[in-house]
């Protein structure tokens, strides 16, 4: 049922571009909507938010109960979303870090509900230039897309780096975005609460602190809500139309490509004058540009960072020649050894020798199945060498055995013994360099 309602609702928002829905808040507390929302939820995991509550704690007093009451204050009105649990993950630079909201598994199931309704009419807007959060797209697709267009000519590049995106999205105009397709009262006013949810963070005493930033500046949306992703596709919606729509695209022979807050412009005529169109429509937008991150190339002589990629002048390994490419980058590789490094650290020596490789495993075949672009030998060569290096230092730790002999735990015995794996082009299902 949910699925056949998302078919007709995509449909209708296919056929009439400008029609606008009503009468959509009352399949957000469907029975059938927030059990599949639950189902998705459920499935993603996730800490607690401020309130504590887990998913066990829902299972044991009851799914389906649960549930109804959710579902009668929605109906009722009397829904009201609960502060975000705010946490700051690090990012690839040392000392930096990325806030991330986690909303009470409450708030997560309604807004999933209200995306059930509300994904498949805007899916019908957004353009072919934005990959993220979008069903049969990937990051894949976007970093595939900038190498055609390198190959079709499209050799002037501008590697724009946003700040603070998700932070900086004004409510006023994002809120004009879903109001252009919904008519539904109630519908907006539910998603303008979760735009202003407060926010709980440490305040570096031991404690906690609320504050409401989003509510008080009108801007923002918490990484980590499942509204979050919509409502980011839908605003770089405007700045995609707007390169379009004012002739740029046509005027520089220029394309974007777009996952969430990641972007570049990839055309034939002058970065610098690109660059010039990108600020001015940015600025219309209230969206911040980081300029010391923002840069004009020409690609392949210059090489450039998107998704994970560096993209620019692959030398071919006989020496022979070169090619338009893509390879991982310093800091994804960087990345993927420090988290073999914390999960072999000298603290993790009680666990079982299966229970640290499978876990070794499972994180390495993640990251290959995403860099599985491109000239990827190196990368996983540097990857397996560290692994087996910090594998043997591990169990030498754990057995006590002086570190510097190779004769106990050899390369051999790692792989076959201890079944520690081997990232190669073949094993990850890519085709080998022969094909």
């Amino acid at each position: 049922m949910v699925r056949r309602l998302q078919t007709v609702l995509h449909a209708k928002a296919k056929e009439e571009p400008d029609r606008r829905f009503h009468a959509l808040i009352d399949k957000v507390w469907r029975e059938d909507f927030l059990a599949e929302a639950w189902k998705r939820v459920r499935r993603n995991g996730g800490a607690a938010g401020v309130d504590g509550e887990t998913f066990a704690d829902i299972e044991s007093y009851g799914v389906g109960r649960w549930l109804g009451e959710l579902a009668r204050e929605l109906r009722d009105g009397t829904y009201t979303p609960k502060p975000v649990r705010q946490v700051l993950i690090p990012k690839k630079q040392p000392g930096k870090f990325r806030p991330l909201g986690i909303p009470c598994i409450r708030d997560r199931v309604a807004q999933t509900s209200a995306l059930l309704v509300l994904e498949p009419i805007f899916e019908a807007d957004l353009q072919p230039e934005q990959y993220a959060y979008r069903p049969e797209r990937s990051a894949h697709d976007a970093v595939k897309r900038v190498v055609r267009l390198l190959y079709g000519g499209h050799n002037e590049v501008v590697d724009c780096d946003l700040s603070n995106y998700f932070g900086e999205i004004p409510h006023a105009e994002l809120l004009k975005s879903f109001a252009r397709r919904i008519s539904d009262g109630r519908m907006l006013k539910l998603i303008k609460a979760w735009l202003e949810m407060p926010v709980e963070e440490d305040n570096g005493k031991g404690g906690k602190r609320r504050t409401n930033r989003a509510r008080k500046e009108r801007k923002g949306t918490p990484q980590g809500a499942p509204i979050s992703p919509l409502a980011s596709n839908l605003y770089m919606r405007r700045f995609v139309l707007g390169w379009k729509a004012l002739g740029f695209a046509r005027r520089f022979r220029s394309e974007i490509v777009n996952y969430a807050d990641d972007l570049c412009v990839v055309g034939k005529a002058p970065a610098a004058d690109m660059l010039a169109a990108v600020e001015r429509l940015m600025a219309g937008l209230k969206l911040p540009i980081n300029e010391r991150k923002t840069r004009c190339l020409r690609c392949p002589e210059d090489a450039f960072e998107f998704l994970g990629y560096r993209i620019g002048r692959i030398h071919r390994p006989t020496g022979k020649g070169s090619y338009t490419g893509t390879r991982p980058t310093k800091a994804s590789v960087q990345g993927i050894c420090r988290r073999i490094s914390e999960m072999t650290a000298r603290r993790h020596c009680w666990q079982s020798p299966e229970v640290v490789v499978e876990r070794l495993n499972r994180t390495m075949t993640g990251w290959a199945n995403y860099f599985s672009l491109g000239h990827v030998s190196p990368a996983y060569s540097a990857v397996n060498r560290h692994a087996v290096q910090r594998l043997r230092r591990w169990l030498c730790r754990k057995h006590k055995v002086k570190f510097g002999t190779f004769v106990r735990f050899p390369d051999e015995r790692l792989h076959d013994e201890y079944s520690l794996m081997r990232l190669t082009r073949t094993a990850m299902g890519l085709p080998s360099a022969k094909a």
